[in-house]
């Protein structure tokens, strides 16, 4: 195992002073915890928006902390989910008076803490409200989810509710536009190497030379099937299908499409990937209003990439394009 870290068990405390010495016009530490915030919060006035998880997802999510996304990320160690009193603290730090949102990805042990977070900050006055994300479509349960997985698609909802919330809007609306975004959108990824957790010091899975594992999770969970390496329009073509057998489309439809890579891929192949996502949709007249292409939430150094179409009205492509300032998300 190669690495360039100091101690493994340190690398999450580690990596958050980075952050905050790169980018303090963005966020600030909350003393004690692992926890960012806008630089500015409390913002008063205006719904907050809390997300997280296990560390080795960068940039997400602290990545996305700042006006028009997210007021708070939480970071438990590599690949595990925070705990409560983590997220109890991002939420009282965020709290500008309307109450907070929390975008929670489908994983037992996220959705367990987070709620548990939930009822200490309600406990104290505080008005929170939940989302959960389940835009994986590759299998149904996981090694560590009943139900699907949430994925990429997560980072639309930070950008979407975030936009939301910069207006002005209430709790239970950006609460709703939430919960549009997650039942609109679909995502499906595949590995083609694993990842070493530093604490582990070995892959996290194993793969022949030739054999890549398709609908894997970002924490190196099974997905539908390994087979031998195919083209990248071939795979990405299996993909699509299965992203649009799941998630009903018409002529003349428009969507936001993400391909993201998972750490160590690199952009050359994600946009060739690109190229056939659009040539698909293009065939279906499926009618692309934006697209992302790479980096959004990653597994480490894990090579492989996932592909996220989201369905648009015109409420959601209005939020999607509106402006964002964060260390992580270019606003093209």
């Amino acid at each position: 195992m190669k690495k360039m870290i100091n101690h493994a068990e340190q690398v999450v405390e580690e990596m958050l002073q980075g952050v905050v010495l790169a980018h303090p016009q963005y966020v600030k530490r909350v003393e004690g915890f692992n926890v960012l915030v806008r630089a500015n919060s409390p913002v008063a006035g205006k719904v907050g928006l809390v997300s997280g998880g296990g560390s080795g997802h960068e940039p997400s999510h602290a990545g996305y902390v700042g006006k028009g996304m997210l007021d708070g990320a939480v970071a438990g160690a590599v690949f595990t989910s925070p705990t409560p009193d983590q997220v109890y603290e991002a939420v009282r730090a965020v709290d500008g008076g309307k109450g907070v949102l929390l975008v929670i990805k489908n994983y037992t042990g996220d959705v367990m803490n987070f709620e548990m977070a939930a009822e200490m900050a309600e406990a104290e006055g505080i008005q929170v409200a939940k989302v959960v994300v389940n835009d994986d479509v590759a299998v149904e349960n996981s090694t560590w989810t009943t139900g699907r997985r949430g994925i990429a698609g997560t980072v639309f909802v930070h950008k979407i509710a975030g936009a939301k919330a910069e207006t002005g809007a209430s709790l239970a609306e950006v609460q709703q536009v939430a919960e549009k975004v997650i039942a609109n959108v679909r995502s499906m990824g595949m590995a083609l190497s694993p990842c070493v957790v530093p604490a582990a010091g070995k892959p996290s899975f194993t793969l022949a030379e030739n054999e890549v594992e398709i609908g894997m999770g970002i924490h190196g969970e099974p997905g539908t099937h390994r087979e031998t390496i195919r083209s990248a329009d071939e795979t990405t073509a299996h993909l699509v299908e299965k992203i649009l057998n799941d998630l009903p489309l018409s002529a003349g439809d428009e969507v936001a499409v993400m391909v993201n890579g998972l750490g160590g891929t690199p952009p050359m192949e994600l946009y060739i990937i690109n190229r056939k996502v659009t040539e698909l949709l293009g065939e279906k007249e499926i009618v692309i209003a934006k697209t992302f292409v790479g980096n959004y939430m990653t597994s480490l150094e894990m090579a492989g990439f996932s592909v996220t179409v989201l369905k648009l009205d015109a409420e959601l492509k209005a939020l999607l394009l509106a402006p964002a300032d964060t260390p992580a998300w270019v606003q093209y």
